[in-house]
C-alpha cells in the first residue's frame, strides 16, 4: 500500500465519519419541553419548566450519503486504493455530501405568563454546524495527478464547504389564541466563535498537449475562502488562553448576528391537528476577526506533469517555487479583512397528526389535569393514547434545499410514559428507523432518542448515525 495514498484515504475518512438537522423524533413530541426549539408555537401542558444545566439537551448528527468507514476499512481482502477508486472516486459526486451537526443547549426554562395563555421561553445553546460535498474533481486531480489526463476540464466548481461554531441566546413567547391555534415566535442574539466558508467557487482546470509532447495546463480560476475567528484562536497560545478566548467570542466578543423563529398549532377537528414552523431565519455578520483568500484570474503553464501523491515529497523545491511564483504572477493571489454575511441554514418544519384512543388519564395510571392546554386557560383539549402522521422537513444547504419524509406513531401509557417511532426516507437513508421515550417521574423529565436503528449492528456500516437525551424538571399546574 502506498503510505501518501493512505494519508489521502485517511483525511477522507475523518470527513465520513461526521447528516443534517433533522430532528424528527423530537418535533411535535409534546411532552419534551425541548420540542418548543423546534416549533415555537407547540402546545404546551405545564406551568414552567426548567433543564438542567448542560444535561438538558445534548443531539448530534454525523452521516455521508454516499459512502460510510466500513466501504473503505472492512476487512474484505480488497488492497484500500482499490476500494477507495471503486468506491469514493467512481462512485461519490459533488452533490454527496458528509455533515455534522452537534448541539448542546448549556441553559433552558419557560413559564407561564400572569395571563395562562401566554408561555415564556428562554435559553442558551452552543452548535457546531458543518458541511462538505465531495470535490469530484479535486480528488481525481489529487488521485491521479494530471498525465495522461489531456483534454479533461477539471471543475474547480466542484469545492463547496461551509461550517461554524456558534453560541445562540434566545427568548420566546407562545399564544394560545383559542381553543384551535396556539402561534409562537422566538428572537435569536448569535455570537460567531469560528466560521469557514466557501461555496461561490467556479472556473477549471484543463491540460492539453502543447509544443514537443509538453502539457499545457490553463487554469481559469474565481475561488473564495472566507474565514473569521481562526486568527484569535491561533494567537491564544496555551490551554487557558484558548478557553478565555472561545468564552469571550461566545459572549459577545466575537461576530455578531440575529435571527427568528415562528411557528404555530392548529386543529382541524377534535383530532386531526396540523404544525409548522420556520426556523433560523437570521445572518451573522463577521467582522471581529474576519480574514478572506481569493484566487482569480487565468494563466497557462508548461512542462507541469504532477504526481501529487506520489512525488510531493521528493519535487525539488526550486521547482515548486518558479510554479507558484509563475502561478501568482499570472493569476492574483489576494488576502484581505473585508467583514462579511453569512445567513444561517434556515430550517421548515411541518406535519399533520391525528390523534385516537382513550383519552390520557383514564387508566388510573396518574391523576393530574394534564391534558393539553389544561395551563393555557379556556377550554380543555383532550390528550388522547395514540397518535400518527406524517412531517415534512426542509433545510437550506449550498448546493439547495434538503427534504425529508417521515412517518411517526406516538404511543401514551397515562402521564408518565411516551414513546414516538418514525420512519424517514432522505438522501441518506430509505430504511431509517428512529425511536424515542419520554419518562415524567413527577417533576423529573428525561428522554432520549435514536434514528436510523437498523445500523447500530454495525455503525462503521452506516451512512447515518444521530441520538438525543435530555433532563428537565417540570411544574405541572391549572394556572386558571
Amino acid at each position: 500500500m502506498r503510505f501518501n495514498h493512505c494519508l489521502f484515504v485517511i483525511a477522507i475518512c475523518f470527513v465520513v465519519g461526521v447528516r443534517a438537522q433533522n430532528k424528527q423524533l423530537l418535533y411535535d413530541f409534546n411532552e419534551i419541553p425541548q420540542s418548543l426549539s423546534l416549533n415555537p408555537g407547540v402546545e404546551s401542558d405545564f406551568k414552567w419548566f426548567a433543564g438542567v444545566p448542560l444535561l438538558s439537551g445534548i443531539s448530534g448528527n454525523f452521516g455521508s450519503n454516499g459512502i460510510s468507514v466500513n466501504d473503505l476499512f472492512a476487512d474484505d481482502g480488497l488492497d484500500i486504493n482499490v476500494k477507495f477508486r471503486e468506491r469514493a472516486l467512481n462512485s461519490l459526486g459533488p452533490r454527496d455530501e458528509f455533515s455534522t451537526t452537534v448541539q448542546l443547549e448549556y441553559l433552558t426554562g419557560g413559564f407561564r405568563g400572569r395571563n395562562p395563555n401566554y408561555f415564556y421561553s428562554f435559553g442558551g445553546y452552543l452548535e457546531m454546524d458543518n458541511i462538505t460535498y465531495w470535490p469530484q474533481d479535486y480528488a481525481f486531480l489529487v488521485f491521479d495527478g494530471n498525465a495522461g489526463q489531456l483534454g479533461r476540464r477539471y471543475n474547480l466548481g466542484d469545492l463547496k464547504t461551509r461550517g461554524s461554531l456558534v453560541n445562540v441566546l434566545h427568548f420566546g413567547i407562545n399564544k394560545k389564541v383559542d381553543r384551535y391555534l396556539t402561534i409562537g415566535a422566538r428572537g435569536k442574539i448569535y455570537s460567531g466563535i469560528v466560521d469557514y466558508s466557501s461555496t461561490r467557487n467556479s472556473g477549471s482546470l484543463r491540460n492539453i498537449e502543447g509544443q514537443n509532447n509538453i502539457i499545457s495546463s490553463t487554469l481559469n480560476a474565481d475561488l473564495l475562502l472566507q474565514t473569521s475567528g481562526f486568527q484569535d484562536l491561533d494567537n491564544a497560545s496555551d490551554d487557558d488562553l484558548l478557553t478565555n478566548e472561545i468564552i469571550n467570542r461566545a459572549l459577545f466578543g466575537g461576530d455578531l448576528g440575529v435571527g427568528i423563529d415562528v411557528g404555530f398549532t392548529y386543529h382541524l377537528s377534535e383530532g386531526t391537528t396540523v404544525t409548522g414552523s420556520l426556523l433560523d431565519l437570521g445572518f451573522i455578520y463577521h467582522s471581529s476577526d474576519p480574514k478572506s483568500y481569493s484566487l482569480e484570474g487565468n494563466t497557462t503553464v508548461e512542462g507541469i506533469e504532477i504526481d501529487i501523491l506520489e512525488n510531493f515529497a521528493s519535487l525539488d523545491r526550486d521547482f515548486w517555487q518558479d510554479l507558484v511564483d509563475e502561478v501568482e504572477a499570472a493569476v492574483p493571489f489576494d488576502t484581505n479583512t473585508k467583514n462579511y454575511i453569512t445567513f444561517r441554514p434556515t430550517k421548515l418544519y411541518a406535519s399533520i397528526r391525528n390523534d385516537f384512543g382513550e383519552p390520557v388519564g383514564n387508566s388510573g395510571l396518574q391523576n393530574c389535569d394534564c391534558t393539553a392546554g389544561s395551563s393555557g386557560g379556556g377550554e380543555l383539549r383532550t390528550k388522547y393514547r395514540n397518535s400518527f402522521g406524517g412531517q415534512f422537513y426542509m433545510i437550506n444547504r449550498p448546493r439547495g434545499p434538503q427534504m425529508a419524509l417521515t412517518g411517526f406513531y406516538t404511543r401514551r401509557i397515562g402521564n408518565i410514559l411516551a414513546f414516538k417511532g418514525t420512519y424517514t426516507v432522505d438522501k441518506f437513508s430509505y430504511t431509517n428507523l428512529g425511536l424515542g421515550m419520554n419518562l415524567q417521574a413527577g417533576p423529573v423529565n428525561f428522554y432520549i432518542m435514536a434514528d436510523n436503528l437498523l445500523s447500530y449492528n454495525n455503525i462503521a456500516d452506516s451512512n447515518y448515525a444521530s441520538f438525543q437525551f435530555g433532563l428537565n424538571i417540570i411544574s405541572w399546574g391549572s394556572g386558571k
